[in-house]
Order: structure tokens, then sequence, then C-alpha cells
């Protein structure tokens, strides 16, 4: 009998570990913040959805992809919404959304990694890195942050590009829970 599966066991043993695939479920969120005349504000991208291809053991074959409808952008305030969805920032009604994607991984110990990918935000697609801790489980979670320069996609044009008024570095901050796809 151990003859029998000792060779089944090494043969499944030299078989390639592939990267688990999920999918974003409920209690999602993926938020950003900065000032505005040294007044902090917050935001979220309700309607944004993720998929990960993840095995903490395989980075090499790692995949993140995030869609962001541009038009769901709030601040819970009607005067910094109307603006950051109308040209001057997202400009939503022209670049409907914007998309995160992620092939390159690296360990920095522990539970936590970093994400070198693009950002493709209003034509203009930047690397952004986002380092983010993983949480194994039934339903993984993946809670991260990133820096953004919102300078460098146009996101603030004209009196807005002034970085006395709002920095050009914007955080974003994200807790995806996923189910197994």
């Amino acid at each position: 009998m151990l003859r029998k599966i000792l060779p089944l066991t090494l043969a499944l043993a030299a078989i390639p570990a592939f990267a688990a695939d999920y999918a974003q479920t409920t209690g999602s969120s993926l938020g950003f913040s900065g000032k505005y005349q040294g007044e902090a504000f917050n935001g979220t991208f309700p309607g944004f959805a993720t998929t990960f291809s993840f095995d903490p053991a395989q980075l090499a074959t790692a995949k993140l992809d995030v869609t962001i409808p541009l038009a769901t952008a709030t601040t819970r305030n009607a005067d910094y919404d109307g603006e950051l969805r109308g040209a001057s920032f997202f400009n939503s009604r022209k670049f409907p959304q914007a998309r995160y994607t992620a092939t390159k991984f690296r360990s920095l110990g522990g539970d936590r990694y970093a994400a070198d990918g693009t950002l493709s935000l209003r034509g203009v697609n930047k690397p952004v890195t986002l380092t983010f801790t993983w949480t194994p489980g039934a339903r993984p979670v993946l809670s991260g942050t990133a820096t953004v320069k919102r300078l460098d996609f146009g996101v603030g044009s004209g009196d807005w590009a002034d970085t006395s008024v709002i920095p050009n570095e914007i955080k974003v901050t994200t807790k995806v829970v996923f189910v197994a796809k």
C-alpha cells in the first residue's frame, strides 16, 4: 500500500501551486483623505469592484484588479462632491472609471506585502504601490494604503493645482473582504 501512495504523493507535490482566486464581498471599503485649506476631508468610492489572485507562498502568480467608478466618489458634502466629480477633478463624465492593476508583489515580512501596480486615472497611467496586510481565512481580508500624487493625473487642475489649498499627496485606504471564486 505504501508503495502505491508514495509515488502518488510525490507526483502531487511536483504539481505547482497556483494562487487562489478571490472576489470582493460585503464589508469592503475604498476611501481617500486629504486636506482642503488645512481642514481634513475623507471620501469613499461606493461601487468599486476587486478581484484578487493571491497565495503568499507564490507571489509571482499574484494579480490584483480594482475598478473604481468615479461618479460614485463621495465626501458626504454636496459642494465637495459636485466639484470632485466635475471637470477640474475626476471629470467623471469623460472618464467614468479609474482602474488599479498589479502583477508584481513583494513580501514585507510577516503578513505584510506590497503590490507594485499601475493606476489609470483620467487617461493617465502611473505607478502606485499599495502596501497591505493579508489576513487569511474563510473570508480573507486585504487592508492597505497607498499615496497618490493627484497632480500626476491632472486631478485638481486650474486654481485647484495650488498645493497650499489641497496637497498633492492624497492617501488612499482600503479594506477588501473576499470570498473564493
